[in-house]
């Protein structure tokens, strides 16, 4: 794969938890590239749920990995981006949280192919390039 990639919350879960072919595309990923990447939004999502069950080990291992790599943030553009899918969404009648909505914004800005489990759901936004490293 060419193309940077954003990690999305529900693959770097699965690289922590040690899921198998999400670590051995992580490894494959790496020996072309310095780093990966999450958006801020992601780091958010793993930081929180770890803080909310006091996993106070995991807590240092994750902010030690985004010590080595690189945590995207959001950006006027991002956000822009992401409102133009919000509307087109909703309008549509099968709109997407803003978490996951500003996610896509961050890689559709930095035209960076988003690494997620969740196809379905984020296949319906236009222009987002996708690939799922669990398969």
């Amino acid at each position: 794969m060419s193309d940077l990639a954003l990690l999305d919350t529900d693959i770097l879960s699965m690289f922590f938890r040690g899921h198998s072919s999400v670590v051995s595309r992580m490894e494959e990923y790496t020996k072309d590239h310095d780093k990966v990447y999450l958006s801020i939004i992601t780091y958010y999502e793993i930081l929180s749920g770890l803080r909310h069950i006091e996993a106070t080990r995991q807590i240092e291992q994750f902010l030690e990995f985004c010590l080595f790599n690189e945590v995207v943030p959001i950006t006027l553009e991002s956000a822009s981006i992401a409102s133009t899918h919000y509307a087109y969404l909703r309008k549509l009648g099968t709109p997407l949280d803003d978490m996951d909505l500003l996610i896509a914004g961050i890689a559709i800005e930095n035209d960076m192919t988003l690494v997620t489990h969740n196809m379905k759901h984020f296949s319906r936004i236009p222009g987002l390039k996708l690939q799922d490293w669990r398969k």
